[in-house]
């Protein structure tokens, strides 16, 4: 069994080289979209698993793991909106961007590292499909906190569930490459 911090960085380099090329393409267009916009996007990219998962025939020709960077990608954007704020026009540079991207997973990993500590990594033993279902249960919490402004009463907030978002993602991806 491969070390599990070795294996998260392995999918986050793939993810990030992705973050890194696309921001080339596009630029920081994504810092206009509002965090429902961001869980939205997240939310498309769920339920398209769960459909690949459950359906034998595809009509797009990407697969799971393509849509778990996905995930990955627009969870860490909504970390970076959370932190800067929602921009009217792009306004990152490619290296900001870069610092930013590292910054969160980094923080993001951490928690992983602690909370895998204490959970003995029991994810090891969760199907993929659990870990898209747990991604799916995590956005609706999400969808609920926006639809009450922010507030929660006892509930973590948003961006833990969007750190826990990424995390679920790269073990369902480290899953997939196993």
């Amino acid at each position: 069994m491969q070390d599990t911090s070795t294996q998260y960085d392995t999918i986050i380099t793939v993810c990030r080289d992705l973050f890194i090329k696309k921001m080339k393409d596009y630029g920081s267009a994504w810092r206009i979209l509002r965090l429902p916009s961001l869980t939205d996007q997240i939310f498309i990219k769920a339920q398209r698993i769960r459909s690949l998962q459950e359906n034998d025939v595809r009509k797009v020709d990407e697969d799971e793991a393509s849509e778990f960077i996905g995930i990955i990608n627009y969870s860490i954007m909504a970390l970076i909106q959370i932190e800067k704020g929602i921009a009217d026009q792009p306004d990152l540079s490619s290296e900001e961007a870069s610092r930013l991207y590292d910054k969160h997973i980094a923080i993001t990993k951490e928690l992983m590292m602690n909370k895998n500590h204490d959970y003995g990594e029991a994810w090891r033993d969760l199907r993929v499909s659990s870990l898209t279902d747990l991604i799916l249960q995590k956005l609706l919490r999400v969808k609920q906190i926006e639809d009450n402004k922010g507030k929660t009463l006892v509930s973590e907030g948003i961006d833990a569930n969007y750190q826990d978002m990424i995390n679920y993602a790269v073990f369902a991806m480290i899953h997939l490459e196993a």
